[in-house]
């Protein structure tokens, strides 16, 4: 009996050092060859990089949209759409034309459901125009937009972006210009990605 209560004993430690276990260089995340800058001002800025047709995205979207509300005053999530191909860039040009119109965290968790729940196709400027136009956007105003030099410059930065990176896959999390998070699941994200904020935040009280 006593045996088995030191068995119990051992796996209940063994469990509290999973889950206490700090994350690992190479595994959980990588440190970017060049730190980048960032633009939030001195804020800890967190970039993640999606899709709105990524499955994993999608996933990762009600943990992250959790997230962001509780974060410190000291963060702030800036999200960017990825363009990996020419079939991505229409989502990118929405994302931002929406931003550009106001409308894009109203309409955020719709786009998303378009194409993971409702299987709604938005592949072309037509589709994205009535399917904005159906929730109150104003169909000239974001054509206008859509199609402006503005977001032309917009959706070559996202591609710099993601370069820039050396982003690979979506979702993927930055942290500070500094770490990247990818290839982990919601929880495992958000879990790297507060001790990976922490550490930015000792590194720059460090620095002064």
């Amino acid at each position: 009996m006593k045996f088995i209560k030191q068995i119990f004993v051992v796996l209940a430690l063994l469990c509290v050092n999973q889950v206490f276990a700090e994350p690992e260089l190479g595994k959980d995340y990588k440190v970017l060859s060049t730190v980048q800058p960032t633009r939030v001002g001195s804020k800890i800025e967190v970039l993640e990089f999606f899709f709105y047709g990524c499955s994993h995205c999608f996933k990762m979207h009600p943990t992250l949209t959790a997230w962001e509300k509780k974060i410190a005053k000291d963060v702030e999530l800036v999200y960017v759409p990825t363009i990996f191909n020419n079939s991505w860039e229409p989502m990118a040009r929405t994302y931002y034309t929406l931003e550009l119109l106001g409308q894009q965290k109203r309409l955020h968790d719709d786009l998303f459901n378009a194409w993971n729940v409702d299987n709604i196709d938005l592949s072309d400027e037509a589709k994205i125009v009535e399917f904005v136009g159906q929730r109150s956007v104003d169909r000239k105003k974001f054509s206008d937009a859509y199609n402006s030099f503005a977001m032309q410059s917009k959706v070559t930065r996202s591609k710099q972006l993601a370069q820039i990176y050396g982003i690979r896959g979506t979702p993927s999390l930055t942290v500070d210009g500094k770490y990247l998070i990818s290839g982990l699941g919601p929880d495992e994200s958000i879990k790297v990605l507060n001790y990976l904020i922490d550490k930015a935040r000792k590194e720059r009280a460090g620095k002064r």
